[in-house]
């Protein structure tokens, strides 16, 4: 048994699943050495306990705040409630950048940039699923995807006029003043963050099925309205 080792908060879910990057499998030991940095939050192997993030064993296949007795942020909650689950696509997208999954997690880990590293360190989390030898092979060896928002996108500077009329449709479900009461608020949201969780819905990775629907409608130049526009929503 490799010896129990410790991650961060949402980075835990991120390393449960082996990317391949060309027909190369990522290297468990090597991934082993890169979450080295991250053992400040979680545990994972023999004997791994909950810590500020819950233990990382068994993350292969399971719904994002499932496991019992963790006291998950209010925004993982809401992530598994809408049906994300940690697999090797989500997982790698989670640990190269957790807000595009999860806006609000709690996890103030920047990512993991580097596609090979995050497929070794996938292919050291799949290690320590309960049975690592029956997960199907399109699960352990999907392969990374870039999930970054290309910047020439980012840097779109949205009309708030145009986000006003857009935001119609937006505010039959979220409202206007901020409030959250089963709908998460998305006023004052930093324009970066809203364009991320946008793509985030339009590629199908965060998985409200109304959200996805919405987001696939919309063009590049109409996020960037939108997110212009709740950016200041008073």
């Amino acid at each position: 048994m490799r010896l129990r080792v410790l991650l961060p908060a949402a980075l835990a879910a991120v390393l449960a699943a082996g990317a391949v990057f060309g027909d190369q499998f990522g290297d468990a030991e090597a991934g082993e050495k890169v979450f080295g940095q991250c053992t400040g939050c979680h545990e994972i192997g023999d004997n791994a306990r909950d810590r500020i993030g819950p233990h990382l064993n068994g993350i292969f296949g399971r719904k994002a705040a499932a496991h019992d007795g963790y006291r998950y942020s209010k925004s993982m909650q809401r992530a598994g409630k809408d049906g994300l689950i940690w697999t090797a696509e989500t997982l790698d997208a989670y640990l190269e950048n957790p807000r595009a999954l999860v806006s609000k997690t709690r996890m103030s880990f920047r990512g993991v940039k580097d596609a090979q590293d995050r497929a070794n360190l996938l292919a050291y989390m799949r290690d320590f699923s309960d049975n690592p030898a029956d997960i199907p092979e399109a699960e352990p060896t999907a392969r990374g995807t870039d999930h970054d928002v290309d910047p020439a996108i980012l840097a779109l500077e949205g009309d708030p006029e145009f986000g006003e009329y857009l935001a119609s449709e937006c505010l039959t479900c979220h409202q206007s003043d901020g409030s959250a009461d089963g709908i998460p608020s998305i006023t004052l949201w930093p324009t970066e963050d809203f364009v991320i969780a946008m793509y985030a819905y339009k590629r199908k990775l965060r998985p409200h099925p109304v959200m996805q629907m919405m987001a696939g409608r919309l063009n590049d130049e109409e996020i960037a309205a939108l997110a212009a526009y709740f950016k200041d929503l008073e």
